[in-house]
């Protein structure tokens, strides 16, 4: 079985995604969305970017590894009465059941990342953009002291090492190398631009339950708490990410509001 589907499907990130759902609004807000623009979603969870780029008008496919993911995002459209929307299972390093320049809009926001064999993905998200559309990808960045890079960091320090050859997805993060693939993928160097931008989780209760929710549903963190347990240190894992998720909530004691910085790519196909 796929590794990165496993991964996904192991835990639920729907119950992450609920304290992202501002944050996805007001970024597909900023992508100028019209009626009748035919978006791409890659990495789209249960829609978090998808759903309200298909309640402005736009006509939205959503793409993800994990078939749980896929489900939650179709039943979520349903729910919204969205028939412009739908979900489908795939993988964003091979899209070969889409056709070429399909998409005014290719978007993934913290998905594409994850996938194995990054240059194909830069490839495979160039080749489904129309000449003169747009790919806006989001990814954490590696070594940043924000929320999500550091939970990563502190995870990957409680996982055996991963197999050779492997590729860590934070590599997505770094502007020298999101440069390097779209080139190879055959996009100029001046139709790429990277800028900081910022995620904010929100949720009512204090940041302990938010941290719950990492340990529980987020696949890289049961992975290394799984790790930690077998090596009797999973509860110097939590007491670790217990003072992250405290430090960097700016909600008071009884409220979460941890914001988490990313680079915002955006590439312009010729």
């Amino acid at each position: 079985m796929n590794p990165n589907k496993m991964l996904w499907e192991k835990g639920d990130f729907t119950r992450i995604a609920q304290s992202m759902r501002e944050s996805g609004d007001a970024l597909v807000h900023s992508l100028n969305v019209v009626p009748g623009m035919a978006i791409l979603d890659l990495g789209c969870g249960d829609g978090t970017t998808a759903l309200p780029a298909a309640e402005r008008g736009a006509n939205v496919l959503g793409v993800d590894i994990a078939e749980n993911l896929v489900a939650a995002g179709n039943a979520r459209a349903t729910a919204a009465g969205l028939t412009n929307l739908r979900f489908q299972q795939g993988d964003a390093s091979d899209l070969t059941d889409l056709a070429d320049e399909s998409f005014d809009l290719v978007v993934s926001i913290f998905g594409a990342m994850f996938a194995p064999r990054p240059l194909a993905v830069a490839k495979e998200m160039t080749r489904v953009t129309r000449s003169g559309g747009r790919i806006v990808m989001g990814n954490w960045i590696p070594g940043d002291p924000t929320l999500v890079a550091q939970v990563l960091k502190t995870s990957a320090a409680y996982t055996p090492p991963p197999p050779e050859g492997f590729i860590s997805p934070m590599t997505w993060g770094t502007e020298e190398t999101v440069r390097e693939r779209f080139e190879a993928a055959g996009v100029p160097a001046e139709n790429i631009t990277c800028e900081r931008g910022t995620y904010i989780f929100r949720r009512q209760g204090p940041p302990q339950e938010l941290l719950h929710t990492f340990k529980h549903y987020y696949g890289p963190t049961m992975n290394a708490f799984e790790a930690a347990d077998k090596a009797g240190r999973a509860d110097a894992l939590e007491a670790e990410l217990i003072r992250l998720f405290s430090a960097h909530n700016l909600g008071g004691e009884s409220d979460t509001e941890i914001p988490a910085t990313f680079l915002r790519v955006t590439v312009h196909k010729p």
